[in-house]
């Protein structure tokens, strides 16, 4: 599933394409929306809220859509071939004079008043990368409220703090050396964890590539994630993997036995490492600029 940084600059592409032009063709293939028709209404902005999308319009409407682990917007030139996807895949198509948007796999969406988008997002906590600030505080307060439950669930809780996903979970308890299955109450400086993980979110949201290391090099970019088997980059020690949390919301967790003691699963063996580092990249794409 796409960290917050990723549905940041997806949002940032649809808004800079799309905001202040009038749209000339809205077609939705979802069977809730298939009679909405937005032609002739201006799009105002395109705004992230954690990982939700939120793409206001004129007359007091807003377009909520989720990408999940499979969606994508795609923006194309208009008379260009569209690249996102076969067709039975698209679920939204917004063209404005300048600009085809198009969604392929999209999740969740809704066409709602504006003033009512906390029906569908008042349920989040602070939003890493809010533009007003991210409230620590309240992340804090509200993964406190829950001591007795592992710090890497409680991470990946959306709400606690809106935008961390797997990646960034597994990289910030990496850096803080906590192993993922600690307890919450047992964390001895759970605002560092916090403020660690929105400082990584927040130094990749601007570029698709996704370093926590600092080095954008390919198999470079990250400590843990997607590294089960290969060496540590401090100790050496392979990255052990295991699965965390409850299905249908358990997720592969990647960490190091030896620099993130604490309690934990019996590690999965070993299948040998999957190329390529970040798995979410080109979440909107542009072609015939």
């Amino acid at each position: 599933m796409p960290e917050g940084d990723t549905v940041w600059l997806a949002c940032k592409r649809l808004d800079a394409a799309l905001s202040g032009d009038v749209l000339t063709r809205s077609d939705f293939r979802v069977p809730q929306l298939a009679t909405a028709d937005l032609v002739g209404r201006r799009m105002l902005s395109t705004t992230p809220r954690g990982k939700h999308i939120l793409m206001r319009v004129e007359g007091g409407l807003t377009l909520h859509s989720h990408l999940r682990m499979d969606g994508s917007w795609h923006l194309h030139r208009p008379g260009v071939r569209w690249t996102g996807g076969p067709e039975h895949q698209i679920r939204v198509i917004l063209c404005t004079e300048g600009w085809d948007a198009v969604g392929y796999r999209l999740h969740d969406l809704a066409l709602v008043e504006t003033d009512r988008e906390d029906e569908l997002v008042g349920h989040l906590g602070p939003d890493v990368l809010d533009p007003s600030g991210f409230d620590a505080d309240e992340a804090v307060r509200r993964i406190t409220e829950y001591p007795d439950r592992a710090i890497g669930e409680a991470l990946l809780d959306q709400r606690n703090l809106a935008g961390v996903g797997n990646l960034y979970k597994a990289e910030t308890l990496f850096i803080e050396r906590l192993s993922p299955w600690l307890l919450v109450d047992d964390v001895p400086d759970l605002p560092s964890v916090v403020a660690t993980a929105a400082r990584l979110i927040d130094r990749n949201k601007d570029h698709w590539s996704q370093s926590t290391t600092g080095d954008p090099g390919r198999e470079r970019q990250h400590y843990v994630f997607e590294r089960g088997g290969k060496p540590c980059r401090r100790c050496g020690s392979p990255i052990a993997t295991a699965m965390q949390g409850t299905p249908p919301y358990a997720r592969i967790t990647y960490w190091c036995l030896q620099c993130q003691p604490g309690p934990h699963p019996e590690p999965l063996p070993q299948k040998r490492p999957r190329a390529g580092g970040g798995a979410y990249d080109r979440r909107v794409r542009r072609s015939g600029a």
